[in-house]
Order: C-alpha cells, then structure tokens, then sequence
C-alpha cells in the first residue's frame, strides 16, 4: 500500500513537471505568434504603401507616354510637310531644267527620225507589195476551198433525196423491166437521169455512147464523166439483172436462191468484162479504174447476199462497184479530189512568193544594216572632224579674240554621242534555208511538199 502511495506521487510530480514545461512551451509560443503578428501588420501596411506608390508611377507612366506620342504625331507630321514641300521645290527645278534640255535634243531628233522614217519607207515599199500578193493568194485558195465544201455537201442532200425516191420506184419497174431491150435501155437512161437529178451539169458535162478505136476493136461505155480541168471518168451500166428479176418471181425458197447466185455470178463475170477493156487506158486522163454502174441499190445488195467478195473481188481489178446512192458521190470525190490538187499547186505558189519575201526581206536587212553602218562612220567623221577643229583651228581664232580682232568668242562644237541602232531580228540579218513558220503549214492543210519546192523557190528568189 504503502509502495502504490510513493509511485501515485511520483507520477503527480513528474506529471506537473511536464505540465510546467507544457505552460512555459505555450507561453513561448504565444508571445512568438504575438510578434508574428506584428511583422504581419507592419508588412501589410508597407504594402498598401508600396500599392499607392505603384498607382501614382503607372498613372505618371501613362500621362508621359501620351505626351511623347502627341509629339511623336507632331513630327511626323511636320517632317511630312517640309520634306513633301522639298520634294516639290527639286521635282520643279529637276522639270524645268530637264525641258530646257530636252527641247533642243527633242528638236534634233526630229529631223533625224523624218530623215530615218523617209529612208525605211522606201526600202519597205516593196515588202508591202509582197505581203499584199501572198494575202491575195491565201484569200483565194481559203475562198476555193470554202466553196468545194459547200459544193460538195448540196450534192450529197440531193443525192440522199434522189436515192429516197429512187428506192420507191425500184419495185414498180420490175415488170417492166422484164423485157430485155427495155432493161439495157432502162440501165442507160437511168444513169443519166441519176447525174442530172445530182445536178452536176452546173460544174460537168458527160459524154453518152462515147466510142475509141483500139487494136482489139471499138470500146463504147455507156458514159465518160468530164470533170473539171479535163479530167474523165469512164462509167458503165450494162449490168445484166435477169437473175434478180427471175428471183422476184420464184415460187419457192430453192428456187429464189437459185436464181440470185446465178444473179451474183453475171455481177461477177461482167466485172471480169470491163476489167479486161482497161478503159483507162483509152480515155486518159482518168483514174486507174472504170465505175460498174448498177442500176438499183437492191440489185447489187441482192448479189453481196450471195457473193460477199464482190466488192473485193472488183476493187483488185480496177472496177468500182457503184450504185444511184453513191455514183453522184464517187463522181464528186474524185473532182474533189483533182480540185485539191489544183489549190496544192496554188499553195506551192504561195510557198514560192513567201520564200522569195523571206529572201527580199534579208537583202532589206542587210540593206538597213548597211545604212546604220554608214551613219555611225559619218558620225565618227563628224566627231573627228570637231575635234581636229577644236584642236588646231579654234585655238589660232580664239588668239583673234585676245588680238581685239573680233568682239564676240567662238561658240564651241559639240560631238554627237548617239549611234544607230543595229537591227536585230534574225530574219533581217541574214537569209534563212528553213520555210517560214506560217508556209510549213500548207503542207499540212494542202499536201504540199515543201522540201520539194524549196529548190525552185530558191532559184526564183536569186
């Protein structure tokens, strides 16, 4: 018992110890946070010092910058107005002097561009005459052209119509071409009446009946077809059609066939026929070939039917197959075709005169080229000469001057310090071997050749 009571007061005064400690440690820290405090209140003050200060600096900031840009602003201001007022004082002193200097140089070229301007005239001239025959000639030929067209595509609308009505009337001949004195006569009126409905008589006339000698006895086609500058095309209708004619009547399918081979078959052999008369060869000038006129379109389709060769077998012995539908064609291509010719030897003209311009244009370069040479050697003698005056004759008359002799002083010489200007375009310095750009192009559009004419027209622009 006694034990517990010395270890209870032990613990009471070691406990008050600590509560001592405990009080002195508050106490300490309490007048610590106390002096806290008062740093805290001090700091705060200074900064609402420091705040008041940087407001005053920022508004005197912003008061003096507004003043430096309102001078800024009164500068620039006024250095626009002196240097916009100098400006204008050089710019009228800079015209003034550069008119009076002008004016007496302006005066001098004058009269040497009149001089200039005489002499370029003339010698241009002639090139003036040369560009007016080619304008004329390629007016001609696109002049041609545009009418061949034009030609050639109303021939084609009446031959579509004719060939319309044509078609129409096929199956009532039939009956009466049963007769076969009326179905030779028929075939040659036919083929007259297919070339006049295409109106060709307004550019070509024909020849009905037309007959040569030869040594294998007399040759008479049914018709030779003179075209524009003499040319001929030799046409025959002597198609024998009974085949085709006995088909129409058939009664059976066998029968009808029948009849129809044997209707390509006389196609055939007459082809033969007029390939070995060579007609071509008695009516020159003509095409390599003789034109198989069939009367009606239905008759040669009927024969392709059965002999799809035909065509072939024609063209490789120099027969043309042709029917109403495309014999006013055929007959047109090829005048069309000798009319191109005739424009090509037009155009080869034309290439001539553009490659003797191109030539006479060269002779006037190397003229003018001479003419400036020629200015600036008297120009240099001028200036020699001046010089040699100014050296050797003014000298011994200014001493006039100082002698009292004459009153007044020689006026010096001035040199001239302009040259001519040298020509510079390649076709004006020397002649070309090349055809013009612009002449290239006719071989292209006409079928010229031009390295075939370059030889001639070389010799006619020497």
């Amino acid at each position: 018992m006694a034990g517990h009571a010395a270890q209870a007061r032990a613990e009471r005064d070691a406990a008050r110890t600590e509560r001592d400690a405990v009080q002195a440690e508050r106490d300490r820290l309490s007048g610590k946070l106390d002096e806290t405090q008062t740093q805290l209140r001090h700091t705060e003050s200074e900064l609402a010092q420091l705040e008041v200060q940087l407001q005053h600096a920022r508004s005197d900031a912003d008061e003096k910058l507004g003043l430096l840009r309102q001078e800024q602003e009164r500068l620039g201001q006024e250095f626009e107005r002196l240097s916009a007022a100098a400006l204008r004082q050089n710019r009228d002193e800079f015209l003034q002097l550069a008119q009076e200097r002008f004016k007496g140089s302006e005066e001098r070229a004058k009269n040497e561009l009149e001089q200039r301007r005489n002499a370029v005239e003339a010698l241009i001239k002639p090139l003036n005459e040369q560009l007016e025959k080619v304008t004329n000639h390629v007016t001609s030929i696109e002049n041609a052209r545009t009418e061949a067209y034009a030609e050639l595509r109303t021939q084609l609308e009446a031959m579509g119509k004719s060939s319309e009505k044509l078609r129409e009337e096929t199956q009532q001949l039939v009956t009466a071409l049963r007769a076969p004195q009326v179905r030779g006569r028929w075939g040659e009126l036919q083929l007259r009446r297919v070339v006049e409905a295409a109106g060709m008589l307004e550019h070509v006339d024909f020849t009905e009946q037309a007959s040569v000698e030869t040594a294998d006895g007399r040759l008479r086609p049914d018709l030779v077809v003179n075209l524009a500058g003499g040319k001929r095309v030799v046409v025959d209708a002597k198609v024998a059609f009974n085949g085709f004619l006995e088909a129409q009547e058939a009664k059976d399918e066998e029968t009808r066939n029948s009849r129809l081979a044997a209707h390509a078959r006389h196609i055939r052999d007459h082809i033969e026929t007029l390939a070995g008369k060579q007609y071509w060869e008695q009516f020159a000038p003509t095409p390599e070939f003789v034109v198989m006129f069939v009367p009606s379109d239905v008759f040669l389709d009927a024969a392709l039917e059965q002999d799809p060769t035909l065509y072939e077998h024609a063209f490789e012995r120099n027969v043309v197959l042709a029917t109403p539908s495309t014999l006013v064609a055929l007959l047109r291509t090829v005048g069309y075709a000798w009319r191109q010719d005739a424009l090509a030897k037009n155009a080869q003209q034309v290439l001539t005169l553009g490659r003797e311009l191109h030539s006479r244009l060269s002779t006037m370069g190397s003229h003018i080229s001479k003419l400036g040479r020629q200015l600036d050697s008297a120009v240099t003698a001028y200036n020699k000469t001046v010089t040699s005056l100014e050296s050797r004759v003014m000298v011994t008359a200014r001493k006039m001057a100082d002698l009292k002799v004459v009153d007044e002083d020689l006026d010096p010489v001035a040199q001239v310090e302009k040259s001519s200007r040298h020509v510079q375009a390649p076709e004006l310095v020397t002649a070309t071997e090349e055809p013009l750009v612009a002449l290239e192009n006719i071989d292209q559009r006409y079928g010229v050749d031009v390295s075939d004419t370059s030889a001639d027209a070389d010799e006619d622009a020497g």
